[in-house]
């Protein structure tokens, strides 16, 4: 685990103790592997499923109208939304680029109220180099990520992962394939808050707006 998340680990432990509910979840949600993450938490019954799915849907029809890579995973439950790395830094290089802010300014609003989701960053490369190099350019380059989110709004529910050449799209046999590899994920799951408001029938699109 990359040392920022021990740091952000030990600053989220000085909250205030009525945070405690709060700050158990984000010690959690650390020490969880992104398949775990990717799966907690779940809805209680169908109804609130169908709710989350009818919400995830209409969050990920206004993501695509902006034009960004959109999916649906988990049962169309969590969304996932592809940026390639170009897009995002200079090749081999770790600093994000302006460019590469504007481009992530859509995922902000995600992380204004949290609590409403999950939000995972997951950061891959191609396996041009050492498997070493891969990885550290992958865990330096999504620390810059979680480090602009931490400058933009909350990182409370803000999990970051480097894989590294690990799990690639496509084989590695082109420079086009290598640039597609080149990749950020990132995932929105729902999180508590925003099951209860699907259980009590109160999920709106509306709560996502932010001044």
């Amino acid at each position: 685990m990359p040392s920022l998340l021990c740091v952000a680990v030990l600053v989220i432990g000085m909250c205030a103790p009525q945070h405690a509910q709060a700050k158990k979840k984000i010690v959690d949600i650390y020490e969880l592997s992104l398949d775990d993450n990717l799966e907690s938490p779940q809805p209680e019954n169908e109804r609130v499923a169908d709710r989350i799915v009818e919400f995830q849907y209409e969050v990920a029809v206004g993501l695509k109208k902006q034009n960004l890579d959109v999916e649906l995973m988990r049962d169309n439950q969590v969304i996932v939304v592809t940026f390639p790395a170009s897009q995002l830094f200079a090749p081999n290089d770790t600093v994000l680029s302006q460019v590469g802010k504007s481009t992530l300014a859509p995922m902000v609003k995600f992380i204004k109220n949290p609590g409403l989701y999950k939000m995972l960053l997951v950061m891959h490369h191609d396996n041009t180099g050492s498997e070493t190099y891969t990885f550290n350019l992958s865990r330096s380059r999504v620390n810059a990520v979680f480090d602009w989110i931490d400058e933009t709004g909350s990182v409370d529910f803000v999990v970051p992962y480097a894989l590294g050449d690990t799990d690639p799209l496509v084989n590695n046999n082109s420079v086009d394939n290598r640039k597609r590899n080149r990749r950020l994920e990132i995932y929105l799951v729902p999180e508590e808050s925003l099951l209860q408001l699907a259980k009590k029938g109160k999920i709106d699109t509306r709560i996502l707006k932010t001044k």
